[in-house]
């Protein structure tokens, strides 16, 4: 006996079921269709926010790393140095990794104000004592790292336009979330309410 095949949805139940909220029901409560609007409102603000954000955060820290990078070519200083002693050689040399292997090694240069000092900074291995390196100092004398270029400076700053753009729906996420669990309670209270009302219908005396 053959069985019966039951007959298929058609396909416009589907948007009908994901828009129920917006469709006149006697099931449906007010805070069914707030929270519909409450969802357009954050999908409308995310797609609207995160081109902005990205524009305002990005552009911020632009400015910010660039006054940066200018700060420091002010008052950093390229000049050389003489190793101490000779640098540690790398177990395998020749091989990538010793190409990109540096060693700490004790060096004396002479900073901005014509003082002779003594630090450690970072050089290719098997170096020996009395070669010269290039290094960069700041005003009082201390060993740093080059200024900032214009590629890091724009690195930087497209990292945190991204984060924002990122942060954007987490936010938008979070305040549904939160908008959803107001309006649960809400209903809860509501049904607490109405229960109160009708629950001594139910019950019988004795």
């Amino acid at each position: 006996m053959a069985r019966a095949t039951p007959p298929a949805h058609p396909p416009e139940e589907l948007p009908r079921v994901l828009l129920w909220r917006w469709r006149h029901n006697p099931l449906r409560r007010r805070t069914d269709l707030a929270q519909a609007w409450i969802a357009v409102g954050l999908f409308l603000a995310v797609l609207a926010g995160i081109p902005t954000a990205m524009y305002l955060v990005g552009d911020a820290a632009y400015r910010h790393h660039k006054e940066t990078a200018r700060h420091q070519t002010a008052t950093r200083h390229h000049t050389s140095a003489v190793l101490v002693h000779d640098a540690p050689r790398h177990p395998e040399p020749g091989s990538d990794e010793a190409k990109k292997a540096l060693y700490q090694v004790s060096v004396h240069f002479t900073d901005p104000r014509g003082h002779t000092r003594t630090a450690k900074t970072d050089v290719e291995p098997a170096l020996t004592a009395g070669s010269t390196v290039r290094i960069w100092v700041k005003d009082e004398g201390k060993i740093t790292d080059p200024p900032l270029t214009t590629e890091q400076v724009r690195n930087r700053a497209m990292t945190y336009a991204v984060l924002a753009a990122t942060a954007i729906p987490v936010l938008g996420a979070a305040t549904y979330g939160y908008a959803n669990h107001r309006l649960g309670r809400h209903n809860l209270a509501k049904w607490d309410s109405a229960w109160a009302d009708t629950a001594p219908r139910w019950t019988t005396s004795r």
